[in-house]
């Protein structure tokens, strides 16, 4: 709960450590969202090198949610074997370097191939990121985590004009990839260095040492590695933690995948404005994860979390019912906005309870959102290929009504007299 050791810490003015440390772990965030952007607005290209239908298109990148299903099975592991610092920054360049073959995919069987094994690598770098943006938490004793998913939402933004540019050149996905694939390992390198060091448990241990309670408590410090299944309890709650981040992911999901089609096929814009809809997302996205940490503070995740679940269904809603470009951009920007505090939220509460191995319930959390990734582009290619596009959006609608019966498993308001220091 947020109520718990993130707000009871006593303020403290960050080390220069630990600043270098945020700063170069919102570099691997930015880098995230930056490498899968450069590809959205170049779908309809892609669906048209390879002859696929909507549907085609929709299976072929639910390859990537597949293999970061099995990639999630191992997250845990691996940030337990090797520390978040070397899973953030190993899995980065290769699946940077992976996802640069994209363009000589010549085939749907290709194609899915490779979104698989880049799913792979995104599940260990999405745990790796978030684990380590944890730790660095920790030690600044104040919520940093909303604005980190900004950072990625400002990498993601990038990303998509860059994509955008690339496609209006007419710059060949064979040269376009492998030149972000190059900026990704570079940039890397260079922020290796400024990580923090050790074990991922050292600032859990710590806080236990200076007489933390709350969730995490001697339990998470001490290692607490109890199966989950032996704990019905605690595997309820990562669930639904899992569904609340399952929501977001979704509703990113069709500013991602279907944004471009969507106004391209169905609202006849120019190629040239496929990355449109999605840049209002990602943009609103931004903002929100931006403001997310004062307005947590001020209201409670409870609140913030129910009410930007009504943002979604209104944006959703009215993108669907006036079927015009500009409602299309107010539509995707009110979602974006309202789905931004999802994962953010679910991430740092799972991190928190008690009795967990530092990582554990990030990777849980993330493992059990893939599902939702997976089977959402599938789903809403089908409805589309049927229906069209506009009435399948009525997932995202779905998905809103569910954000505002689950926000209650999040914490109330929280208590003012340890508000951390700013």
């Amino acid at each position: 709960m947020l109520s718990g050791p993130l707000l009871d810490v006593a303020p403290t003015r960050p080390t220069r450590q630990a600043r270098r440390a945020r700063l170069a772990v919102s570099v691997l965030f930015a880098l995230n969202g930056f490498i899968y952007a450069n590809l959205l607005p170049r779908y309809p290209e892609l669906m048209s090198a390879l002859d696929l239908t909507k549907a085609g298109l929709g299976t072929a990148i639910a390859g990537a949610p597949l293999g970061a299903l099995v990639g999630g099975l191992f997250a845990g592991r691996a940030i337990a074997r090797w520390g978040s610092r070397r899973v953030a920054l190993t899995g980065a360049m290769t699946m940077a370097v992976v996802f640069s073959g994209v363009g000589f995919a010549g085939s749907w069987g290709a194609l899915v191939a490779l979104m698989f094994v880049t799913g792979v690598f995104d599940a260990l770098v999405d745990v790796g990121d978030n684990a380590h943006g944890l730790r660095v938490q920790r030690i600044y004793g104040r919520s940093i985590i909303n604005a980190l998913h900004g950072v990625w939402c400002v990498g993601a933004v990038a990303g998509g004009i860059t994509g955008s540019l690339a496609a209006a050149a007419g710059l060949p996905l064979t040269v376009h990839l492998p030149l972000v694939a190059v900026v990704v390992v570079v940039a890397a390198l260079l922020v290796a260095p400024l990580m923090l060091p050790g074990s991922d448990r050292s600032e859990v241990e710590l806080e236990a040492s200076d007489g933390g309670e709350g969730d995490l408590g001697a339990g998470a410090a001490s290692g607490g590695d109890v199966a989950l299944w032996r704990r019905p309890r605690v595997l309820g709650r990562l669930v639904g933690l899992g569904a609340i981040a399952t929501i977001g992911a979704m509703v990113e999901d069709l500013g991602n995948s279907w944004g471009a089609v969507y106004v391209v096929d169905d609202l006849g814009a120019p190629v040239a404005l496929a990355g449109s809809a999605f840049l209002a997302m990602m943009t609103a996205l931004l903002i929100g994860r931006f403001v997310a940490d004062r307005a947590v503070d001020q209201f409670g995740p409870r609140a913030v979390a129910a009410l930007g679940s009504v943002l979604v269904v209104i944006g959703i809603g009215a993108t669907m019912a006036w079927p015009t470009l500009t409602m299309a951009y107010v539509g995707f920007a009110l979602a974006g906005f309202g789905a931004a505090v999802m994962i953010p939220l679910a991430t740092t509460t799972a991190d928190e309870i008690s009795g967990l191995a530092p990582g554990t319930g990030v990777a849980f959390v993330s493992w059990f959102m893939r599902f939702g990734c997976f089977a959402g582009p599938p789903v809403v290619g089908m409805i589309a290929d049927g229906a069209g596009l506009r009435l399948a959006f009525g997932v995202g609608v779905a998905a809103g009504v569910l954000g505002v019966a689950l926000a209650p498993l999040l914490a109330g308001r929280p208590d003012r007299r340890a508000r951390p220091q700013d």
